[in-house]
């Protein structure tokens, strides 16, 4: 046993807080002698209690688990809080509650504490909430992916996103986009758009925490929330465990009558029939020497089976894919001497998710044009940490490099045929995805903390510095993408062939009976520059703190946090960066007694940069001739500041070219064969803002109380506001003038049998009219530039009772929370519907829910048994309503058809992403109506028995027990939600997609 005052090794800056209470007195008590002791990895240390009853350990390992007691005295009986976990970069909390001889006749008296999940914290204002790793083992969570269980957390749910990947959960209500993920209080973000580089499995999870508001000044880059994993390590004792887990799919699997919506794989692509899910992995941990060096791996493997329909003319087969996803991890812990001590941990992940061809309900693209997304990462991360007899010192570094390839093609020399009928509808598509993108990163952090205690003071100070080079190849496809529309002689010949799912462009010929040159081709475009280019970020944070308590019953947390982000500088001049990211913090907890605190703060917290904001306005922006005069007439117009540097704003991006008229079919020209500038005019070029961009800044408000009851009742309330300034939208620097369709001029051309909707429509061209430069050779429609002025607000108060098992057979955690988030603008890409009107577009969010009722119980009727039954019962999202874009004359009797939903003609719909893009229904404000309530229920049954020194665990989950239809409140790709109607406000809902029904998950595992 290490003896002393010395702690064991460390990750992450966890410290423990024990408080010495005379609860007859009801007052604190100084100059008790506190023991701290931790057996698996081998730690005793005693302190005594200052003059207001505490005393603090920092620098302590998050490895094993604590107990803290005072020994019986002459004074006292003895006090004892066992199983107290610590979680990486947070202080915890602990009361030990004397009891006076004299006032008891007993013989002895041990006040025992159960697990310390039901603590009140007397440390801060942070509003956070925790799952354990004992609390995840009961969870019915798929695929043992962490982030699958993270909406059973407060101000935590299943979050809509704007693209398949995006992440599943959001905080808060706001974009998921914008949280941070932190691993060991260390980056685990993807840069390019946001989002966990690595997944965490829970093999490696010894604790998930969820910080909403008024958080330390260590915490720094995000105005939102953040999600910080402590990953498990080694000890004294031999630990381990081997599994398998199965979800097998049909037949077992629910349905909602004859058709079976799609679902997520744990990647957030859709998928459907056919699909099952294959898990292994293994996880070991023990003493490489004891109490001196302790270990910890993981690793784990996940194969999908998932069945695609190629439904086209001549072929109607199933196509298999798979997708493969292994995860490993590391961790070594080791005690240099009573001061040093290191951790080196080490992330892996290998990521291969097929797109084979077909589609889910059948779909026209062949095997020929399938491809694979790739998101491949590592981790590297060494820390150091000294321990003086006050001052505690870490440093920090840490590697990771991602490689994201969303279309790695199958056939990547090949041009991209889309074969239509005679009627123009797409009817194959061959060759190739059609499209580029390979981003990769990588990025150095280095961490320097320190803290020192002075007096009833105790002083933090850091610096972390975070280094991403970004690279990216984007655009088009350089071989070429083409358009052919067949004749009925030749479609009927396509029809009757025999052919298999592997057609290539340059059979297409043979199987249609004629020479290439027959084929009629209707359009062609080229990539000219399918290049690799990006710029490199910095980020830079240093931040003050200090935790005083003035009195007794009151700790004071004052901080102070400074941020830079060299993105802000924006233009390739690189001169107007954002240097004043100051960001107080302050907050107040107040105990009323031993059981009872009070806790309020306010602090400004501010966002990093998006990267992918530089990188699309590099990708879609050009230098050519043409594009560079409109810029300067948008600066002659006091459109762009008179500052502007043309040259500095622009840059040459993706170009991708067409040809008038289309060349012979697979005859077209490649990027070699292009000289001199494309002279045609662009639908859209993007430039750099030229003031540079401000960091997105939010204020924090929080108020709230804890109450403890018992030793294992915890109750609480958090009322939270937060107003956030300075958030992402895009302006369009030549948009035209405004146009609007009212309902009144709705209602007077139905009124007139003579005319349609069709004619309120303003033409694109009459909209170009409009704009203030006119298109122009080599130039663009559209001009847009990312300015950082949009704003959101957030109320929202949360009730929460958690009950520990400590002793008893059942636990849970109740949670009600009752919020609204207006935003008027939701993601990067956010657009006003008309003329840059974006005091329109203010209200709900994408992921505002009015009410969330989360309920997890469970029951352990024998120390065999295990069951958790876990609900979750939210209010409906926003609906966003928009014109339909039926013919006139071929809609149905009764229907509103405009003939397009680009109603002024500015070309900013795009086929009906969630970003503000599309023009709404006549008369309807943004996001007008409400999906209906969604209930979710799971049930996890566990049942282990006694097997060679170790247990067997057999376990079964289902999901959406009852199941039921749920519209709303699953995590979806807004492309395919139901948050996009046709129709004016009120009017139906049209089903397009809903949550998984009944699923079965299986697994069987072995741990020591």
């Amino acid at each position: 046993m290490l003896a002393g005052l010395g702690p064991p090794p460390s990750h992450g800056q966890a410290a423990l807080e024990v408080h010495a209470f005379d609860v007859e007195a009801n007052a604190s008590v100084s100059g008790a002698v506190v023991h701290l002791v931790n057996e698996s990895i081998g730690v005793e240390a005693t302190r005594r209690t200052d003059d207001q009853g505490a005393t603090q350990w920092e620098g302590l390992s998050t490895g094993g688990t604590y107990s803290v007691f005072i020994e019986e005295s002459d004074q006292f009986y003895e006090a004892r809080v066992s199983g107290i976990e610590l979680r990486a970069d947070a202080t915890r909390s602990v009361t030990l509650l004397l009891r006076p001889v004299a006032a008891y006749e007993l013989d002895e008296v041990v006040v025992e504490g159960g697990r310390s999940v039901a603590e009140v914290n007397r440390v801060n204002a942070e509003v956070s909430s925790s799952l354990s790793a004992a609390s995840l083992e009961d969870l019915p969570v798929e695929g043992r992916n962490v982030t699958q269980s993270l909406y059973r957390l407060p101000n935590v749910t299943p979050s809509t996103g704007f693209f398949a990947e995006a992440p599943n959960v959001t905080i808060n209500g706001t974009n998921g986009l914008y949280t941070q993920y932190l691993v060991d209080g260390m980056d685990n973000n993807e840069q390019f758009l946001g989002g966990p580089q690595f997944d965490v499995p829970s093999g490696v999870v010894k604790d998930v925490t969820v910080l909403t508001s008024t958080y330390s000044a260590e915490y720094g880059r995000t105005g939102n929330g953040i999600f910080n994993v402590t990953t498990k390590s080694g000890g004294n004792e031999w630990t381990g465990e081997a599994f398998y887990l199965t979800r097998p799919g049909p037949p077992l699997d629910g349905a909602f009558g004859d058709e079976t919506p799609t679902q997520r794989d744990l990647s957030g692509n859709t998928v459907k029939s056919g699909f099952q899910r294959q898990q292994g992995g293994v996880t070991l941990g023990g003493p490489i020497v004891e109490d001196q060096t302790f270990f910890h791996v993981n690793v784990e493997h996940t194969t999908d089976f998932k069945d695609n329909l190629l439904d086209a003319p001549g072929v109607r087969e199933t196509i298999d894919g798979q997708n493969h996803l292994t995860y490993a991890s590391a961790r070594v812990d080791h005690r240099w001497n009573d001061q040093w001590r290191s951790t080196v941990r080490f992330n892996a992940n290998r990521v291969h998710l097929d797109n084979q061809g077909g589609g889910l309900t059948g779909g026209v693209t062949f095997a020929s044009a399938a491809s694979a997304e790739e998101r491949d990462g590592v981790h590297a991360a060494l820390q150091n940490t000294y321990v003086g007899e006050k001052l505690v010192y870490e440093s920090n570094l840490q590697y990771s490099r991602f490689n994201w390839d969303a279309g790695n093609p199958v056939n990547p020399n090949s041009p991209r045929v889309n074969v239509e009928g005679p009627d123009g509808t797409l009817r194959a598509a061959l060759g190739h995805p059609g499209f580029t993108f390979d981003s990769v990163e990588n990025t150095f952090q280095l961490q320097q903390k320190v803290s020192y205690p002075l007096g009833d003071h105790s002083l933090k100070a850091g610096a972390d510095v975070l280094l991403s080079d970004h690279r990216l190849t984007g655009g088009g496809n350089p071989n070429g993408n083409y358009t052919v529309r067949l004749r009925q002689s030749q479609f009927d010949r396509f029809r009757s062939a025999e052919i298999g799912p592997s057609l290539t462009p340059s059979e297409l010929p043979d199987v249609l009976g004629a020479n290439a040159q027959a084929l009629e081709v209707d359009n062609y475009r080229v990539e000219l520059r399918s290049s690799s280019f990006g710029v490199r970020q910095d980020l830079v944070g240093l931040y003050v703190e200090d935790e005083f308590s003035p009195a007794s019953d009151v700790t004071v947390t004052a901080g102070l946090r400074w941020d830079y982000d060299s993105l802000s500088e924006a233009t390739l001049g690189r001169e107007h960066g954002d240097w004043d990211n100051i960001a107080p913090r302050l907050s107040l907890n107040y105990s009323l007694d031993e059981r009872t605190t009070l806790r309020g703060g306010y602090g400004i917290f501010y966002d990093k940069i998006v990267y992918s904001v530089v990188s699309d306005a590099l990708q879609v922006n050009t230098n050519t001739e043409g594009f560079r005069a409109q810029v300067r007439d948008l600066v002659k117009q006091d459109r762009l500041p008179s500052h502007t540097a043309v040259g500095e704003v622009t840059f040459n991006g993706n170009r991708t070219l067409g040809q008038t008229p289309p060349p012979n079919y697979l005859q077209g020209p490649t990027a070699a064969d292009v000289e001199g500038t494309p002279t045609d005019v662009l639908g859209q070029a993007q430039i750099l803002n030229p003031n540079g961009y401000e960091n997105p800044e939010t204020h924090q408000f929080s108020l709230g109380a804890q109450r403890q009851f018992g030793d294992d009742l915890l109750a609480y309330v958090d009322l939270i506001h937060t107003r956030t300034f300075n958030l992402y939208r895009i302006r369009d620097l030549n948009a035209p003038t405004s146009f609007e369709i009212t309902e009144n001029d709705l209602e007077e051309v139905q009124s007139d049998p003579t005319r349609d909707p069709s004619d309120l429509v303003r033409s694109e061209e009459a909209a170009n009219d409009a704009r203030p430069v006119a298109p122009r050779p080599g130039g663009a429609r559209r001009i847009t530039m990312t300015e950082m002025k949009g704003e959101a607000r957030y109320w929202a108060a949360n009730v929460n009772l958690i009950k520990d098992r400590a002793g008893d057979v059942y636990s849970y955690r109740l949670s009600y929370t009752v919020s609204s988030r207006r935003n008027n603008t939701d993601d990067i890409n956010f657009r006003a519907e008309d003329a840059n009107d974006f005091e329109a577009e203010w209200g709900p969010s994408v992921n505002d829910r009015r009410h969330v009722i989360s309920a997890i119980g469970s029951a352990y009727p024998t120390d065999r048994l295990r069951v958790t039954l876990a609900s979750l019962l939210q209010s409906g999202q926003p609906i966003n309503r928009v014109p339909n874009a039926c013919d006139p004359e071929e809609g149905e009797e009764g229907e509103i058809c405009f003939g397009t939903r680009d109603l002024n003609g500015d070309g900013t719909y795009r086929g009906g992403q969630y970003v503000g893009d599309s023009d709404r229904f006549p008369g309807a404000s943004r996001n007008t109506d409400r999906l209906p309530w969604s209930y979710q229920f799971d049930l996890s049954l566990q049942y282990g028995w006694s097997v060679a020194g170790g247990r067997v665990i057999a376990r079964a989950d289902v999901f959406n027990v009852l199941n039921t239809e749920n519209l709303s409140g699953f995590a979806n790709s807004a492309t395919q939600s139901n948050q996009i109607q046709v129709g004016p406000p009120g009017s139906d809902i049209e089903e397009k997609n809903a949550g998984s029904p009944r699923q079965f998950q299986f697994g069987v595992r072995y741990e020591f």
